[in-house]
């Protein structure tokens, strides 16, 4: 088969090439593949790092070619989005039943394949934080997937979100649109306490975040995009007058064998519009390279979507 594969000698670290088809186990389910979504934490992994000929990919959506032999998940023919670790940028993906989640007849496989990191991971982040319906929830690393879809997802919970992202004059109205109701620069500008915090950038931002916590507050930290380590000042975690008993908790995404159902509710929604995933660049897999390069040179802010032609 066809697959885009690291490859360190091409511009942007990755370029097409063979592949050996996969072979799924008895509860994985072939499929062949329309579109996948590239992620900056994949691209930024990939170029400089070891693996040269793997098949990176974490979201793909395309249609079922082989159902799986121990009779679970969806039927040959079946429109799916999919998760996984590795092997989505390519023509065959073997995935778990469970991480296969059907599509409406019609659906956009691009548009799908912008939900599996992403946007499970938001949701499950948002979920976390309880009862948020009234309260202030704080987003940091607003303008990344994980950013876009937390704020939308707050929002539809009753939350008011607190946006965080480096540049609020360029991002402010982008991120109001999307149901942010106060736009930042860093989560040491927020005044007053919030109740809950979706964080995907880690380091000093997570710290000063947590600072912001008030009493029974949950932050979840679902990645650690400014590669800084954590660092808390002596004293940080013990507490205070009115944010004590704050939590910070944090999940492994495919530790969750079963994520079909909000894979297949996510997509659904963002197929008909009503959750925005920011897609940035779309184009076919021949072109992946503007799409790889403008993501580790950071020009890209959004989503990049590749459809298989």
């Amino acid at each position: 088969m066809r697959a885009v594969k690291v490859d360190h000698e091409v511009a942007g670290g990755f370029g097409l090439g063979e592949a050996a088809d996969p072979v799924p186990g008895p509860g994985e389910v072939l499929v062949r593949v329309a579109a996948f979504s590239v992620n900056f934490g994949e691209v930024h992994g990939g170029p400089d790092g070891p693996g040269t000929g793997r098949v990176p990919g974490s979201e793909a959506a395309g249609v079922v070619e082989a159902a799986a032999a121990d009779g679970t998940g969806p039927a040959v023919g079946s429109p799916v989005v999919t998760l996984g670790a590795d092997g989505g940028w390519a023509q065959l993906r073997a995935v778990p039943s469970g991480l296969a989640a059907p599509l409406p007849a019609g659906t956009d496989p691009g548009r799908a394949a912008t939900v599996g990191v992403a946007g499970t991971s938001a949701l499950r982040a948002v979920r976390r934080l309880g009862d948020i319906d009234g309260e202030r929830v704080l987003v940091t690393g607003a303008t990344g997937g994980v950013g876009r879809f937390a704020i939308q997802l707050a929002r539809r919970s009753g939350a008011r979100p607190v946006a965080v992202t480096r540049r609020p004059e360029r991002d402010g109205d982008a991120l109001r649109a999307l149901g942010a109701e106060e736009v930042v620069a860093s989560a040491e500008q927020v005044e007053g306490p919030v109740r809950g915090v979706v964080d995907s950038v880690g380091g000093p931002q997570l710290v000063a975040a947590f600072d912001r916590l008030c009493e029974h507050g949950t932050l979840v930290t679902v990645g650690h995009s400014s590669g800084d380590d954590v660092v808390f000042p002596y004293g940080a975690l013990l507490g205070r007058p009115g944010a004590h008993d704050r939590s910070l908790v944090t999940f492994f995404l495919l530790s969750t064998t079963d994520l079909a159902p909000d894979l297949t509710w996510l997509a659904t929604e963002v197929d008909r519009g009503s959750l925005d995933p920011g897609i940035a660049w779309r184009g076919p897999w021949d072109d992946i390279a503007s799409a790889t390069t403008a993501l580790l040179d950071r020009t890209l802010h959004g989503k990049a979507v590749v459809d298989i032609t």
